[in-house]
């Protein structure tokens, strides 16, 4: 029974979609705003940065709707100037090969 419910939890993660939200902050906002992006459903990782960006999220979510529900709720967060969304398409690519 292990062995049966590890495959259909397999196939529910594939169908996960992935994406990483790049996150723009006011100055003095950086750590605030990561950890209030933490305490979002659907956020699993929260990163401060360097560069062009000054946190990274990652998220994994069931479909486009939910992912738009996130974006929304990051956008809220009260500091964050902009965010860009890159949906991961990796899996998927490697699995048409």
């Amino acid at each position: 029974m292990g062995c049966a419910y590890k495959k259909k939890f397999v196939k529910w993660r594939e169908r996960l979609l992935q994406a990483y939200i790049l996150i723009n902050t006011e100055p003095g906002r950086l750590w605030k705003v990561k950890e209030e992006t933490l305490k979002i459903p659907g956020v699993k990782m929260a990163h401060a940065v360097t560069g062009q960006y000054d946190v990274i999220a990652y998220v994994e979510v069931v479909n486009i709707d939910e992912l738009g529900r996130v974006i929304d709720r990051i956008q809220s967060i009260t500091g964050v100037l902009k965010t860009h969304t890159a949906i991961s398409m990796a899996d998927r690519l490697t699995d048409e090969l």
